[in-house]
């Protein structure tokens, strides 16, 4: 069944905060080395935003860029959608906050939360909702300032996650050079002790002995997910190919979620791909989750990697576990 749309991206935008934070950070305060982080991860510096600045601030200037870049206004925009696992707060949605900040009103504006696959879970809600003819044009952006979620005493985690945002603006397309390909969504919610924050929501509410106890960061068990990663990720690309008739020379770039390089090289060597058509920037800015895909899109747009007309494929594993994978031709 082919699951085409008549969706194209209109513009792209994306933000990295200005703090550099390289591995010694955490060589000089865990028991680790450079040689453990980058064998292991791939991660050489990632960012980490200010103590001003907040997931919405950070989609804000993001999704600006991506208007500029459209030539579009925040007047011309119909609904906002933030992916987002790490919002201002756990409600409103911070893409109300950036909807005020753009000083447009009335349109809807919501979150997804869909961990590290977030963008492309709100990138395909958004070309649905465009498909119906109720809206003309979506904004979605992907933002995490992952560092305040993550304990910073713990090696395994600690290391893994920067801070980024980027964004999309999506339209309805009238040619058939401008579209979604493909796209597929989905979940094994079996599986979500995998990666997690346990306290601060309803099953376990925060209280002195889960702050105590540093429950309200994330935790993970990343050999599981890395098992997990490998094999979807390799399963989500084959059944994009099959269902489009594409083959791997058809596509100018593959962007994965920025995990981990180790899952970034499988995923390539088992499509046969040259290096310069994967995206891998997880050694600048590490796992920024569901910002990593639209800041992979965005930068192989502005440094001409990608031209119009090129076809991409973008494929994101998330906590829950959720996944998810778009080609587009754009």
């Amino acid at each position: 069944m082919t699951r085409e749309l008549p969706i194209r991206f209109l513009g792209t935008g994306s933000y990295v905060p200005e703090k550099v934070i390289p591995n010694q950070h955490f060589i000089d305060r865990l028991d680790t080395s450079e040689e453990w982080i980058v064998s292991r991860t791939g991660i050489r510096e990632r960012r980490y935003a200010a103590a001003e600045e907040t997931t919405s601030t950070m989609a804000t200037k993001a999704a600006e860029r991506a208007l500029e870049d459209a030539a579009l206004t925040a007047d011309d925009i119909d609904v906002i959608i933030c992916a987002t696992a790490t919002g201002d707060h756990q409600f409103p949605a911070a893409a109300t906050y950036v909807q005020a900040a753009l000083g447009v009103k009335d349109i809807p504006a919501f979150d997804v939360a869909a961990a590290c696959a977030g963008f492309l879970h709100g990138a395909t809600l958004a070309a649905a909702l465009l498909t119906t003819g109720i809206y003309k044009r979506a904004l979605v952006v992907g933002a995490e300032l992952l560092s305040r979620f993550v304990d910073q005493e713990e090696r395994s985690t600690a290391v893994l996650f920067g801070d980024a945002a980027g964004a999309a603006v999506l339209g309805v397309s009238d040619s058939p050079e401008h579209r979604i390909l493909h796209f597929d969504l989905g979940c094994d919610g079996t599986r979500t002790d995998l990666i997690l924050v346990p306290a601060g929501g309803s099953r376990l509410p925060a209280s002195q002995t889960t702050v105590a106890e540093r429950m309200h960061y994330m935790r993970m068990k990343g050999r599981e997910v890395y098992k997990f990663a490998v094999n979807k990720i390799q399963e989500l690309i084959e059944r994009a190919l099959a269902t489009t008739g594409l083959t791997p020379d058809d596509l100018k770039l593959v962007i994965p979620h920025q995990s981990n390089l180790r899952i970034i090289e499988s995923a390539r060597e088992k499509l046969g791909l040259p290096r310069e058509k994967m995206t891998a920037h997880i050694d600048r800015y590490g796992n920024t989750s569901a910002a990593s895909v639209p800041t992979g899109l965005d930068e192989a747009r502005k440094d001409g990697t990608l031209q119009e007309g090129d076809i991409v494929l973008m494929v994101a594993i998330g906590a829950g576990l959720t996944w998810a994978i778009m080609v587009a031709r754009l």
